[in-house]
């Protein structure tokens, strides 16, 4: 039998000796892209080919991708763990013909890979073709079902609707009609005269599709029409996992060895078996017990690969964005854990070691970053374990009070509060409830949600217009040697933000750098005879410079001169290339493990997160800044290395970023020691940084610091008012010689006053003390006391503490306080007033301080309130007296 890692391998190579170049997995978490957070399908880091705006070489590829299936369009989160095919994060094996084989082709080789090869029965191969689209007239696939007729009878070949066999990768973009291969894996003896036919795509699990081959044909319009493709391409998807499973002779693929060693792992560590049940459909309260486990250990063991790939791929949890659907994914995971496995403590993060082990050959981003996934996982299940009991609690108490009063929907109002207090994201909500029978107001957490977005700015709405084709061609950029170009624009589109307008543009040379790698966007002008259009900002969008611009130009068809605005470059530029020299220098002084994490440069701002696991001392900065304006000093030019093959910039030692995509050719930069991979805008040589001084560190995350740095004039500028600060202090010390021994002798000297005016206050607590004691009054068997002083709210407590000390039983105190023209009353009871005479200071507090127009509160026999008014705190103090007696 073969083992997964066999059967990957055996993909590629079988496509590689049909022409195909194996190319490596982009990373999950997409960067460049406004339409998608992460790799939902193979064809993703093609798109920019597919759309024509860049060159399809090699026409022919190959690779296993990772993907992440949790939210839009194609959302599998709810399948994961209760049915035995659905995932999260999965890899899909897929080839790719950009103008080259089409449809012919690609069903052949699919027949020969998946027969030949793989040695699949011919009998339990069925296929689905695009049944056509009156509405958007589209015919049938005739001429797929043809080319499947050389390999099926005629009743394996059956015709799919668009829902099934026509694919999109979201509301616009390309598309295109396609043909799925399912395979019947049901036992022989189970068939019982029906048919497979009569099971594809009726969710039978056993029973399933494992590849898809799109035959992407068109692109789908913002209005909803199709325009043909410039080329015809071939995008196929094979679901790993599922192909895995057949092969193996599982009836799951959670029973594969792609997940039975997690699993395996997770049984010694929570000591519960796993059953091998496999229960179908989304509703937990029908499941038995073991049904529920193996449940619980199939949605960590999914749940653990795509948390690990992410950060892997540089996507740290957060309460943003692609961010926040990490963090969605791991808690639900820990919960599954904490509900079904009896785990109170972190412990997903120890199934690391075994992913790393099984998947760290293919991928080895994993092993090299095990210990900061490792940290962050951990950090994240202690902080959401701190809130889930008792989130749970609540919502248990919630569908208590449901059950009580014959209900079955959850307010909305308190599945936001479970949300925006406790960290429960509405899907867990909904699974909780949803396990117990019940639903929950979606609409209602809707509103809430949107209310809360209103309340902080965040609810920005943003509309794309088609591209308008001025003319056709690909962008060249020619940022790397020039600041100013002739150019021409493409084609460009209208954006609504909010209420406001703006227009993107994509010109034909263009020496504008995208915002990409953390290095802000270049501004600018474009220029032409009849006028000057101002380029706000620069974006990158497809691997295309997207620029900017409030209003078109009068004539879109004019040749411009684009002009960048050097002053800004250039600032930018020295804040980059800082940032190379502090990745050098941080691994000169921490060590190998410190790897970029990120970073924001723009012409005022350096900001580096790099990978540590404890605070970075004020020694080692002090180290780092020392080695970092020695290389300015050292005044290294640029150089730069464009198209290099990739391999060729490893061996010259050049640093890659995980998470990054990177071609088969490459550009490095090197400034004396340090080599990196890198595409954006650099200065000529270290020497035009100036200075270097770093102005902050603090934590990101787990095993992530954050270092803030300024450069050049910015750093000057900081400088001068460190400067202005000692000059100012020196002179309010009468400008002494030293000024660290005369401020650390202000300092000693403020000390010590400090103790004396405290000696002073608490002899001056004893003094009011002993008289308040000596003019207690006995009224009907218990001592009253009360008075007005002027002492400030500190000293009240004490004195009112000490009187009660002095007295055993049957004591009122209440004490009316004024510091500063600001009231204050305090209440003192004796325990036996509390339990004897039912008397609550606090009570009597509230009433009391309503007089001098303030409020209060407390425990029974103590209590404190303030207020506003000075001028009624003796009638507040009689007040309280009364209420007590």
């Amino acid at each position: 039998m073969m083992t997964a890692n066999e059967i990957r391998d055996s993909y590629k190579k079988f496509f590689e000796s049909k022409g195909h170049v194996i190319v490596p997995s982009a990373p999950m978490v997409i960067k460049d892209d406004p339409t998608l957070m992460f790799t939902n399908a193979g064809m993703n880091q093609w798109k920019d080919i597919i759309l024509g705006t860049k060159s399809p070489e090699p026409r022919r590829r190959t690779d296993s991708q990772k993907c992440l299936r949790v939210s839009g369009k194609h959302n599998d989160l709810e399948e994961v763990g209760h049915d035995t095919y659905h995932h999260t994060m999965f890899e899909m094996l897929g080839n790719w013909s950009f103008g080259d084989y089409f449809k012919e082709g690609a069903i052949d080789y699919a027949w020969e890979y998946l027969v030949d090869v793989l040695h699949l029965s011919e009998k339990d191969i069925y296929v689905t073709v695009f049944e056509g689209s009156k509405d958007e007239n589209i015919p049938r696939d005739d001429e797929a079902a043809k080319y499947w007729s050389k390999h099926l009878p005629k009743d394996h070949i059956i015709d799919g609707n668009k829902h099934d066999n026509f694919w999109e990768m979201g509301d616009t973009g390309p598309c295109g009609p396609c043909t799925e291969i399912h395979i019947d894996s049901r036992p022989l003896d189970k068939r019982n005269g029906v048919l497979g036919r009569d099971l594809v795509n009726k969710d039978d699990p056993q029973v399933i599709e494992i590849w898809n081959i799109v035959f992407m044909q068109f692109n789908r319009k913002s209005d909803g029409s199709l325009e043909p493709l410039a080329m015809n391409v071939i995008d196929t998807g094979m679901g790993f996992e599922r192909l895995v499973r057949m092969l193996q002779g599982k009836h799951s693929n959670y029973d594969t060895d792609i997940f039975q060693p997690i699993i395996k792992r997770i049984e010694a560590l929570s000591n519960y078996k796993y059953g091998f049940t496999s229960p179908t459909g989304k509703d937990g309260e029908c499941l038995t017990d073991q049904e529920k486990i193996d449940v619980a250990m199939r949605v960590i063991a999914d749940h653990l690969r795509a948390v690990a790939f992410s950060i892997a791929d540089g996507q740290l949890p957060s309460n943003a964005k692609a961010g926040y659907v990490i963090r969605r994914i791991l808690r639900r995971g820990v919960r599954y854990a904490y509900t079904f496995l009896n785990q109170r403590e972190a412990f997903m993060y120890k199934l690391l070691p075994t992913l790393v082990s099984e998947m760290g050959a293919a991928y080895p981003e994993l092993s090299a970053q095990e210990e900061l996934i490792g940290r962050v996982i951990k950090e994240e299940e202690d902080s959401f374990l701190r809130t889930l009991e008792k989130g749970i609690t609540l919502l248990n108490g919630a569908m208590d009070e449901l059950k009580a009063h014959g209900q079955s929907c959850l307010d909305g109002k308190e599945a936001f509060r479970l949300f925006d207090t406790y960290g429960f994201p509405l899907d867990l909500t909904e699974l909780i409830c949803r396990e117990n029978g019940y639903t929950v107001d979606e609409k209602q957490f809707d509103m809430e949600m949107s209310q809360q977005k209103a309340r902080a700015r965040n609810a920005a709405v943003t509309e794309n217009g088609d591209w308008m084709i001025v003319r056709q061609g690909e962008q060249t950029f020619v940022g790397y040697d020039y600041t100013e170009y002739e150019c021409r624009i493409l084609r460009y589109r209208k954006v609504t933000q909010k209420k406001h307008s703006f227009y993107e543009v994509v010109l034909d040379n263009t020496p504008f750098y995208g915002e990409m790698g953390g290095q802000v966007g270049d501004q600018g002008v474009l220029v032409s005879e009849q006028e000057t259009v101002n380029v706000l900002d620069t974006k990158r969008e497809n691997n295309q410079s997207i620029h900017i611009i409030e209003e078109l130009p009068k004539n879109v068809e004019a040749s411009f001169m684009a002009c960048v605005d050097t002053d800004k470059r250039e600032a930018s530029a020295a804040n980059h290339t800082a940032t190379h020299l502090l990745d050098y220098a941080l691994k000169e002084v921490l060590g190998e493990h410190a790897e970029q994490k990120g970073s924001y440069v723009s012409p005022t701002t350096l900001r580096f997160d790099v990978s540590h696991f404890q605070k970075i001392t004020e020694e080692e900065l002090r180290k780092v800044e020392r080695i970092v304006n020695g290389l300015i000093r050292a005044d290294y030019s640029c150089d730069e290395h464009r198209d290099t093959p990739i391999e060729e910039a490893k061996k010259m030692g050049a640093v890659a970023l995980f998470g990054e995509k990177y071609g088969d050719k490459v550009r490095v930069v090197r400034f004396g020691p340090s080599c990196e991979f890198c595409g954006g805008i650099h200065a000529k040589s270290t020497g035009s940084i100036g200075f270097f001084k770093i102005v902050g560190e603090s934590s990101v995350a787990a095993g992530v610091r954050r270092i803030e740095a300024l450069t050049g004039a910015n750093s000057e500028e900081a400088i001068y008012t460190q400067e202005d600060t000692l000059r100012d202090l020196k002179q309010m010390l009468n400008n002494p010689k030293d000024l660290k021994v005369a401020l650390k002798k202000y300092i000693e000297e403020h000390e010590a006053m400090k103790k004396d005016m405290e000696s002073l206050r608490k002899q001056g607590v004893a003094r009011h003390a002993k008289t308040l004691i000596e003019s207690a009054k006995e009224v009907d068997g218990v001592h009253i006391v009360k008075a007005v002083l002027e002492v400030d709210s500190s000293s009240a407590k004490d004195i009112v503490f000490k009187v009660r000390e002095a007295f055993d039983s049957k004591l009122i105190c209440v004490l009316g306080s004024v510091s500063g023209n600001r009231p204050q009353i305090s209440v003192m009871l004796s325990d036996d007033m509390v339990k004897e005479g039912k008397k609550n200071a606090g009570k009597v507090i509230r009433e009391a301080a309503q007089l001098i127009k303030g409020g209060g509160g407390g425990q029974a026999h103590y209590a404190q309130a303030g207020g506003k008014d000075a001028s009624n705190i003796d009638a507040a103090v009689d007040k309280a007296v009364e209420l007590l007696k």
